[in-house]
This record gives structure tokens, sequence and C-alpha cells, in this order.
């Protein structure tokens, strides 16, 4: 079976002066559905090419959880992890998958503005996607309504206030969405064709 590394938010529990990395459990149940092996990431960005080179992953995901720092977020250390992936994934091929913040972070790297945003926290709503409507979880307080005109992402999905809520590479197996697709009390096969497909068809 082969792997496919994720990231984890960060805890800061100050009783005990630690920083701790964790996920929700039902992110690694998402990606075992999918047809991978699940492998938790250390937010550690001067590890992550040793890890990529020991592992040989068949994807990345970015997940949830933390603002970006330039938005209010704790976290540094997980701003730079995302990032490190980000650019290992363009130079060794490795596709690419981010939910929530992941997306966040990869809308940013490409030199795109995040907004606050209203109504889009532990509730679902419709998106668009080219000829279709379809039912999403969301839980963010911040998004992107217009891409950068150089950018190289694509729109695929957008709510009906104009949020962006799906983006993908013009040409890089580089894949975003708004939504949880762990957090469905039954995963949509939606989400597992997306992931599946990204993972498995890209040339890596």
């Amino acid at each position: 079976m082969r792997t496919v590394i994720y990231t984890q938010r960060v805890e800061v529990i100050e009783s005990y002066q630690e920083r701790r990395d964790c996920a929700d459990q039902r992110i690694a149940d998402f990606i075992c559905a999918c047809g991978f092996l699940p492998i938790p990431l250390p937010n550690r960005a001067e590890q992550a090419e040793r890890i990529i080179e020991a592992v040989h992953p068949a994807g990345i995901i970015l997940t949830g959880g933390n603002s970006l720092t330039a938005y209010g977020g704790n976290a540094p250390e997980r701003d730079a992890m995302d990032k490190a992936l980000i650019e290992l994934a363009i130079r060794y091929k490795i596709p690419l998958y981010g939910f929530c913040r992941g997306m966040q972070s990869i809308l940013a790297y490409y030199g795109n503005e995040l907004v606050n945003v209203e109504g889009h926290v532990a509730v679902r709503h419709f998106v668009h996607a080219g000829q279709e409507d379809y039912e999403v979880n969301s839980y963010h307080n911040q998004a992107c309504r217009e891409l950068r005109e150089d950018c190289r992402l694509m729109i695929t999905a957008q709510a009906a206030d104009g949020v962006i809520e799906a983006v993908r590479h013009e040409s890089l197996p580089i894949v975003g969405t708004m939504w949880h697709p762990e957090r469905e009390e039954t995963y949509v096969q939606k989400d597992i064709i997306r992931v599946t497909e990204l993972f498995v068809n890209a040339d890596n």
C-alpha cells in the first residue's frame, strides 16, 4: 500500500509549556478510505525533505486547523512546514491536496490575499462547480474571493457569496478545497475520487 503524508495542527498547552502536533483521527481514516497508508508529519520544516526522500509518498495532504500567522494564527512552524511541503511537492512532482487551512496555504503561496468572511463556520452550504451544485461543510473564518491573474490557480468551485471553495493548479497536481472531507458522517464519494485520482493518476 502506498503512503500519503499529512500535516497536523499545533496545540499550545501553556500549563506544560508544550507545543503539540495533533490531528483528528478521522483524517487518517479518510486517507485509508482512499486506499493509502496515512503517515502524520511533525511541524518541522527542516525535516520535511528527509521524510519525503525516506517515505516516497504517493501524495501530500495539507490539513485544517490553525489560521495562517499573517491572519492572526499562532503557529509559525506550521506556516513554514506548509510552505516547505508545497515547494517539495513542486520540486519532486508529488501530488498535493490541501483542505481548509491547507487550501489557504496554497492560495497564499501563490500570492493570493485572504479576507475575513462571515457565515462559513460550522455550517453547510452549496457550492457551484462547473454545471453542478452540491452541499459541503464549512469551518473557516478566512477565505479568498478573487484570484490574482498571474497566480496559475483556477477556480473549480465557488459559494453563492463569492467565496472560492476549490482550486486547482493549471498544470501541476495541486488541488485545494475549503471543506473538510474527513468531517462528513459518511465520506462523500466525490471527495474520495478527487484524492484518489489526484494521487493515483498524477505522473509521480
